[in-house]
């Protein structure tokens, strides 16, 4: 019987940079040429944005008006009200963020390389003394709260929902005022904390309404069915800035005369809460599609009802198949606060406006909106962050 010799493995090259980029950019002459060429434009791109942010750019239009760009018209007597907003949201974001990488190490790379660039950007911040070190405690006791959530019980971090939930009548106290602190009016309100109140309270409010319309599309009741289907085929087909201008300028119009204003920082929440619901709905209704019907029927045959069946079986695995999709719906619901703007509400755009509408700012229009672009894409790249860390956590795809 012939024996079949044995083989050396195939030989493997080393896997340093030089390999790498002789495999995937200098493996064909064509892919050089394209390498090459690509190089020269992004150095010619960076070299051209270094230049002009170096010695080009105007930025004593952003230290001039950074108190607008965060806080609006509030008054600046009562800033400390929002650096206790700020410190509260910090303490259960690092405890919450923290629970999440239990997994994890403790102090890993890219999370130092955050850290340290917040205290460097702290520091340096064209802020005064008193704001500089609000900040720094603000993001010391973010690092702590983080630290202690990775050692907290997991059955203690169960309520974390519920603290977040408790602790907004404390932060709408803060800003709003009332009961022993002065009251502001919402027309004050403007800059970064409108923008993320409008954005969290939208989305707080149009999750459960979302699963609720998905649910009522799907339910076997006709009624219930055809009045999902009514609202949300009627509000997909309409743009979100005619739903923001019925809200906030046509609706007083169809109210009696002797009913009182409402105010326009609730009927853009709402605006945003309906026009959003309508199209969570519909990535909800996917996910409840795509649950195996046997598990369905294999739950029923235990005995559960609709009610428990739809909560304990078939509404979770639905949520956790279109964890992508709601993530993508929450960063656009948050882009689309700056819609408001066109109606005279002072969020992150509306006070870019105003800033450039002074004599002395005219034409520093790229200052001012790289400026507020940096401010959108750290947020929507959080919360990117912690979608897909959610998805990872539940293994989202993968079984």
């Amino acid at each position: 019987m012939e024996t079949i010799p044995v083989l050396p493995p195939p030989a493997t090259e080393s896997p340093t940079p030089w390999n790498w980029a002789r495999k995937n950019l200098f493996s064909t002459w064509y892919n050089s040429i394209l390498t090459v060429v690509c190089l020269i434009i992004a150095f010619q791109t960076i070299k051209g944005i270094i230049v002009w942010a170096t010695t080009k750019a105007q930025w004593r239009v952003l230290e001039a008006n950074l108190p607008l760009f965060f806080a609006g018209r509030f008054p600046s007597d009562s800033y400390w009200r929002l650096w206790i907003v700020t410190a509260i949201i910090a303490l259960l974001g690092g405890l919450t963020w923290g629970n999440i990488q239990r997994q994890e190490r403790l102090w890993n790379p890219p999370l130092l390389i955050i850290l340290g660039a917040a205290v460097v950007g702290a520091v340096i911040s064209p802020i005064d003394l008193t704001s500089r070190l609000y900040l720094l405690g603000i993001i010391i006791a973010a690092a702590a709260s983080y630290a202690i959530g990775r050692q907290v019980y997991p059955k203690i971090m169960d309520w974390m929902p519920a603290i977040w939930v408790l602790s907004f009548p404390i932060v709408l106290w803060l800003i709003k005022g009332g009961l022993g602190l002065t009251e502001v009016s919402t027309n004050d309100w403007g800059g970064l904390v409108l923008t993320l109140f409008l954005a969290v309270i939208s989305i707080v409010l149009s999750f459960p309404l979302g699963v609720l319309l998905a649910l009522g599309r799907q339910s076997s009741l006709p009624v219930v069915r055809l009045l999902s289907t009514l609202y949300i085929e009627i509000i997909r087909g309409l743009p979100l800035i005619g739903i923001l201008f019925l809200g906030q300028v046509m609706l007083q119009l169809f109210l009696p005369p002797e009913y009182p204003k409402l105010d326009r920082v609730i009927r853009a929440i709402a605006g945003l809460t309906l026009f959003s619901a309508a199209y969570l709905a519909e990535n909800v209704r996917g996910g409840l599609q795509a649950v195996p019907r046997g598990q369905i029927e294999a739950a029923r045959s235990i005995g559960l009802n609709t009610p428990l069946l739809t909560i304990l079986i078939v509404l979770p695995q639905a949520l956790r198949i279109v964890i992508p999709a709601i993530g993508g719906q929450f960063i656009g619901l948050f882009m689309d606060t700056s819609l408001l703007s066109l109606f005279g509400m002072l969020e992150l755009i509306g006070i870019s406006r105003a800033v450039l509408a002074n004599p002395s700012y005219i034409g520093r229009y790229a200052e001012v909106y790289v400026f507020v672009g940096i401010i959108y894409w750290i947020f929507c790249y959080s919360m990117s962050l912690a979608s897909r860390k959610i998805e990872r956590t539940l293994e989202v795809g993968q079984r």
